[in-house]
Parts: C-alpha cells; structure tokens; sequence
C-alpha cells in the first residue's frame, strides 16, 4: 500500500493535513495484550539507553528485560529511523513488541516471523516540499535528508559516515521535494541548536512538527505528529489505562512524550525545558539513571 494513498482520519490533533496508513487491525492483537494490570513503558534511546559513545550497559539491558519479563508494555520510542532502531532492540533482546519509530511517524510490531523483523502498524507522511524549500533558502550549504522507509534516505549529497543508518542515494533537491516523507533531516554544522530553533520560528514551519538535536540537526515530521501521538494511538490499541503509562527521555523531541505519561522522568543531563516537562528527573546517562525508574516498576 502506498504510504501517501487516502487513508482513514488520524485520531490526534493536526494530522488531518497529512497522510496516515493505519493497519492495526491487520495486526491481530492478543487477547493477553488486554490486561489492564499492565503498566506501557516508552523509552527514548540515545541518551536513555543508549550512551553517547553507542553501548548499552549491561545494567540497563538487564533492567529493559526484567520489566518486560514482569508483563508490561517496553515501547522503544525513538527519532531514529525503524532500520536504526532494530539493532538496539536487538541488542535488548526485544524480539516482540512496538515501537515508535521516526519522532512518531512510524509505528512498528517486532515479530521475529517475518523476513526484517517488524510490520508497520501505522505510517504518518506529510508533502516536505514547502518546509524544505524555505529551509534551503535560509541554508543553502546544509545536507538535506528524506526518510524512504525501511530501504535509507534520499539525500542532497552523503551525509559523515554512521550519521544515518540504510542505503543513501543521491537525489537533485526536486526529487527530495517530490515524495510524500514521513521524516526529513537538515544537517548544518555551522548552526547550533539555538539557531535552529530561532530559524523554524522565524520562517513559521506550522506546516511540520519539529525536533532540534543536541548537535546541528534538525528533523522534519508530519504535522502534529510526536512521540506522544504515536504512543496515545498505541496506548487505546492495547487498552491500557492513562494512569498506567510511564516516559522516559532526555531529549526536546521527548517533551511532549514526558507530559503525555502518567509518571514522566527526565534523565539528569537532559536541559531544562525538558525536565520542566516531567513529573521527576533520575541520574544522568553516565549514571545508568533509567535503571532506577525501570526498577521501580517491577513488583
């Protein structure tokens, strides 16, 4: 099916204006997945879990699985792409499960079954060309990136090598504005996250949701599309209650995922803004601080 072809009407706000493929209910959900003892547990992974050199210590491994041994839901809710998020979740040993994938544009089932390990369960896409074109106006000698789901990206020219996961082919700027796109990425050294966030409010990108990394990097996703969004359409899919939802993350691109849990933590070396949007802040990455909370919801 064609991501970008007429599809049902979303179920959160914004997403009206772009297009949704929405299979759940091709995605035969278990009965067992109903139990509504069960706590839904969304981790953000650079900086959660993952450490800023790429390792997942064995500490957080073992807690990851000891809360999904105690039958809860671990959702692993990332901006990473789906193909740069299976080997994390393989590393945790996560075979079958959901994650958000993408800054909530993608959601996946894991299911070892099937040839690359997942299913798309709900695919958002939004037209990039507007928001793209402005951009480049502004930032003529930036890389330019779209998500083409699960193959890589189409990209302006290569971006450093590791900075994106699949296959990069390079496309003239047109072709890049040309397909519906459920992620775009803008890398310019010469800007620092301040920058990017000035810039976006500047040119008034209303037509996007936006997230800026810790380095220069700014992402692109269809219009009130988040994190938050994505798991909110997953929670009421697998019937469990708001009180029962827990966040954890230290990113801005997690904001809006920590405000939507229940009980949402902030890791210690996130910035302000985001552990504002918390219930509690825990230890920092270098200080394994998700393992603490996952402890906490093991009975």
């Amino acid at each position: 099916m064609n991501p970008s072809s007429h599809l049902p009407e979303p179920e959160f706000e914004g997403a009206h204006e772009s297009a949704v493929r929405d299979v759940f209910d091709l995605l035969a959900i278990d009965p067992s997945e109903h139990d509504d003892t069960w706590r839904m547990v969304a981790l953000d992974v650079d900086g959660t879990l993952l450490t800023y050199g790429g390792m997942i210590t064995p500490m957080v491994r073992e807690a990851v699985e000891n809360v999904r041994m105690a039958r809860h839901h671990v959702v692993l809710a990332t901006g990473r792409s789906v193909l740069a998020m299976m080997p994390v979740a393989q590393h945790l040993g996560i075979r079958r499960g959901w994650a958000v994938c993408s800054n909530g544009a993608v959601t996946v089932r894991l299911d070892p079954m099937v040839p690359d390990g997942y299913k798309l369960a709900q695919v958002v896409t939004f037209d990039p060309a507007p928001a793209l074109r402005m951009l480049r106006k502004e930032l003529p000698d930036a890389l330019y990136g779209v998500e083409d789901l699960g193959r890589g990206f189409r990209v302006s020219d290569y971006f450093p090598e590791g900075e994106l996961h699949g296959i990069e082919t390079v496309v003239s700027f047109e072709e890049l504005c040309a397909t519906p796109a459920t992620r775009v990425v803008i890398r310019s050294p010469e800007h620092t996250p301040d920058d990017f966030h000035e810039l976006v409010m500047r040119l008034g990108l209303h037509e996007v949701t936006y997230a800026v990394g810790w380095t220069a990097w700014l992402d692109l996703t269809p219009p009130g599309v988040s994190k938050a969004s994505a798991l909110e359409v997953l929670r009421q899919r697998l019937s469990v209650g708001r009180d029962k939802t827990v966040a954890i993350g230290d990113g801005r691109n997690d904001i809006e995922m920590l405000a939507w849990a229940a009980r949402g933590v902030a890791m210690g070396h996130a910035d302000d803004s985001v552990k504002d949007a918390a219930d509690e802040v825990t230890g920092s990455i270098d200080e394994d601080g998700a393992v603490p909370v996952l402890q906490s919801l093991i009975d």
